[in-house]
């Protein structure tokens, strides 16, 4: 969306005195402002002029100056720089209605200030931003830190800085604001409302301000627009530090019910209007007799309950022992009170004395089960329920946001996919033999298998009906993409979206034991991912391998302050690409680079184990040093439990060396370490192509990564077959004639004060005991990078470092094949190449 669009759309300005939205010419310094907001819920705005507008987050407790209090900071849409001056009110029925005051405003800087406005987007787009503040109250060094959620970019943190015009004793804003100011804003909302909230409709419990403030806060007003839902995550337990009530997962049409005195609309969670489709709940609601948007679940029942979703698809009318239900499990406004802010247990005592008024056999409230989470999952599983929902007690609502404040643990596991074919039928099936499947990823569709079983002959007909409309000649996978019983099939247009039932997941992404359960109406192909489930660990755990016992501690503790990244997550990534790893570190001896304290605390390396260091299971082996002729004991890490171990004591990324240390001589690889020096990186990758074209045409299979930092690795498998000044001459060579086709962009030197803005083209990596970092290893960067192994074909202008993470990795395994899972199966022949060259 272009720049202030959003602005502009969300604004009638012929109701409104606030400006419109124009893009401004840059002055000579970069301003910055921060407005005192009484809209729904009082809040202020910090805003920053960057680009031509004012990037700006709402921040509802106000900014601090006390370091200690990191404020909660929600970015919204950008605004013009002519708002920056704006002062008044925002008349009811108009977007952020209520009144704006300055509260402060200045200019800034970045707080390097070596690039400028550059700099700041740069630091923006990474999510973490350093300023200096000059305004009248607000001082010095303050940084926007974006907080790590998936699901939502725009959580940020508003942090001051340790310096000169930091307080120790808390702050706060509203200490800040005249009486008068106050008494203006509270007077115009009450006389634009005509009324206070009536007591009655008031939750029995009023949020506090810490849980208010804490409350993620945009410029936005309940309207007469539907409200998007709030979703949950899908995970494996949940975090024993919450508190917790547990639900029935409903196997049903998810569904934002928006009544009226006069209109029912019934929606689904991406848009669907569902009145037509259920009329009985329309009906249920027409005499309600209270003006609400409620949230819950359409259900097609039996007379003892037991669900039926196939019958949704249709809708009514439902054969004659069915009726449709409406499970309501939260409320969101009641007569123009938007109740989202009001902590979850709140939102439900107001449902139960609400529905204790409105007696209904169509609409029903989803009771809290009393179990404990163990319990609860016993009782889905006796029931035979899809599973149970978790939700936080004091959570507040956040509409069309997934949280980990809400979750998913299923008993039957299930996984959205988009049809993509199908195969001819044999024997006296009818329509169709089986559905291609596949899910939205990085590149593309991604093939998970087909799904045979399920089918009633009713379903399998009218399907067949739906596909042959549908049918297209290319096929929607890359070439190469194996599809069971390809020859028979029929491939689709991607529009319709089934939910499968299976038992697992296979080694490579597909699902096992499929069975078709019905198609879905109410998602969006866009949305068709797979789905991973979270999993939140203890401090401490312990871990039993056959004999060997692992005790991993400190898993709370942040390793990543930015991205908030704990070293449980890095623990938990390690456990999960183990066996990706590991073949590069058999018997080669390990220096480790232990970060204790996270990233941005001091680190040190570790090349001497001292025997009695760790478990008696770990293996070490006696080396002579290179640089000092003393004796060393290296660590090896041929399994799981070493490679965790070491992640434990603070080994962010795996440096092994390049040789076994059987075969200490001779490496297993020759490296080309193409380091960038401050080069633009598109640059990089045109670097790496040209060696990629010479050792091509040379008969030499090679392997691209990155290297997690911000350059690019060159692997070549040798075997042992050649000691290290061989390869090493070998490298060299090839590193000169990517030095003849790109002379004024790389160099050979050695001296950094000699190769100054060039690419190096480092050989000298190929020598006894020196180690390059491990693919698949984490780096201690901001994002937690990769060094990712790479497809030659990814080697491309679109290739960036930041792109590959702990989790864009984790996501890209699922969904394709190791670039080099075939890189031991063939020993390069240096003799020959060279002899070619």
């Amino acid at each position: 969306m272009a720049a202030l669009e959003k602005y502009n759309q969300k604004r009638n300005f012929e109701k409104t005195k606030e400006p419109k939205g124009t893009l401004s010419g840059k002055g000579k310094k970069l301003r910055f402002v921060v407005q005192r907001h009484h809209a729904s819920r009082l809040h202020y705005d910090f805003r920053l002029e960057m680009a031509g507008v004012l990037k700006s987050w709402a921040v509802p407790k106000g900014p601090s100056l006390d370091p200690k209090d990191k404020r909660l900071a929600v970015m919204v849409e950008d605004h013009p720089l002519s708002y920056r001056t704006f002062e008044g009110e925002i008349p009811k029925g108009n977007y952020g209605f209520g009144t704006v005051s300055i509260f402060d405003e200045g200019f800034y800087t970045p707080l390097e200030n070596t690039d400028g406005e550059r700099e700041l987007l740069d630091a923006l787009e990474k999510g973490s931003v350093k300023i200096v503040l000059q305004g009248k109250k607000l001082k010095g060094e303050f940084a926007l830190v974006r907080i790590k959620n998936p699901q939502d970019d725009n959580a940020w943190l508003l942090i001051k800085h340790k310096d000169k015009y930091a307080v120790d004793d808390g702050y706060d804003a509203e200490d800040e604001i005249p009486k008068a100011i106050k008494e203006k804003g509270e007077s115009f909302r009450k006389s634009q409302s005509g009324r206070s909230t009536p007591k009655a409709d008031r939750p029995a419990n009023k949020p506090s301000a810490k849980q208010k403030n804490a409350a993620s806060t945009k410029d936005e007003e309940a309207s007469g627009t539907i409200l998007e839902p709030m979703l949950a995550v899908l995970s494996e337990n949940v975090n024993e530090d919450a508190d917790w009530i547990f639900e029935q997962k409903l196997d049903g049409f998810r569904t934002i019910a928006q009544i009226t005195e006069k209109n029912v609309q019934l929606t689904s969670r991406n848009g669907i209007n569902f009145n037509s489709k259920f009329p009985s709940v329309v009906k249920a609601f027409q005499n309600f007799g209270k003006s609400v948007v409620l949230d819950g679940e359409v259900v097609a029942e039996d007379t003892k309950g037991k669900s039926n979703f196939q019958l949704l698809q249709h809708g009514e009318p439902l054969p004659a022992k069915f009726k449709l239900r409406y499970h309501v499990f939260d409320i969101m406004m009641l007569d123009g009170n938007d109740l989202r802010e009001f902590p979850l247990l709140d939102r439900k005592d107001l449902l139960e004395r609400l529905f204790s008024k409105i007696l209904s056999a169509d609409v029903l409230i989803v009771p809290k089960l009393k179990e404990d989470l163990e319990q609860a999952l016993q009782q889905a599983r006796k029931k035979k329920w899809e599973g149970v929902i978790a939700k936080q007690t004091d959570s507040r609502y956040l509409s069309g946001k997934r949280s980990t404040l809400w979750r998913k643990l299923k008993v039957q596991q299930s996984q959205e996919a988009i049809i993509v074919g199908f195969t001819k039928p044999s024997g006296s099936r009818v329509g169709f033999g089986a559905l291609v499947l596949a899910v939205q990823g990085d590149q593309g569709l991604v093939y998970i298998g087909n799904v045979g079983t399920g089918f009633p002959d009713d379903v399998l007909r009218e399907m067949k009906k739906e596909l042959d409309k549908a049918v297209v000649e290319k096929k929607p996978f890359p070439k190469g993409v194996v599809v069971a019983n390809e020859k028979s099939v029929s491939w689709v247009k991607p529009q319709l979206i089934a939910e499968i039932e299976y038992s697992e997941w296979t080694t490579d992404g597909h699902l096992r034991h499929p069975v078709f359960k019905a198609l879905r109406e109410d998602k969006a192909l866009a949305d068709i991912k797979r789905v991973f489930p979270i999993r939140d660990v203890q401090n401490e755990r312990e871990l039993t391998f056959g004999r060997k016992k692992l005790k991993l501690s400190n898993q709370k503790k942040i390793y990543w302050p930015a991205d908030q990244i704990t070293k449980g997550e890095m623990l938990d990534y390690y456990e999960q690409l183990g066996d990706f790893i590991l073949p590069y570190l058999k018997d080669k001896p390990i220096s480790m680079n232990r970060f204790p304290n996270g990233i941005e605390a001091s680190s040190f390396f570790q090349k001497d184990v001292d025997k009695g260091t760790g478990p008696d299971w770990l293996k070490t082996v006696e080396l002579e040093s290179e640089s000092t002729g003393n004796i060393v004991n290296y660590l090896l890490c041929n399994d799981l439990p070493t490679l965790l171990w070491m992640a434990n004591m603070g080994s962010i990324e795996i440096n092994p060396w390049l040789a076994s240390y059987r075969k200490k001589n001779n490496p297993t690889f020759a490296v080309l370490d193409l380091d960038p020096n401050g080069v633009d990186f598109k640059e990089v990758v045109a670097v790496a192509n040209t060696a990629h074209d010479i050792l091509d045409e040379a008969g030499i299979n090679s392997f691209v990564k990155t290297s997690g930092s911000t350059g690019i690795h060159i692997y070549i498998h040798v075997a042992g077959q050649y000691d290290f000044d061989v390869a090493r001459d070998f490298i060299q060579m090839v590193a000169e004639l990517v030095h003849e086709q790109h002379p004024q962009t790389t160099s050979l030197e050695r001296s950094p004060s000699k190769r100054k803005n060039k690419i190096y083209l480092d050989y000298m990596q190929n020598k006894r005991a020196q180690t390059v970092v491990a693919p698949y290893s984490v780096r201690p960067k901001p994002g937690a990078t990769v060094s990712t192994p790479l497809d030659w074909a990814e080697v491309n202008e679109d290739l960036t470092i930041q792109q590959f993470t702990m989790q864009t990795v984790l996501e890209r395994i699922s969904t394709k094949p190791d670039p080099w899972k075939n890189i031991f199966e063939e020993k390069a022949n240096l003799k020959k190449a060279i002899a070619s060259f």
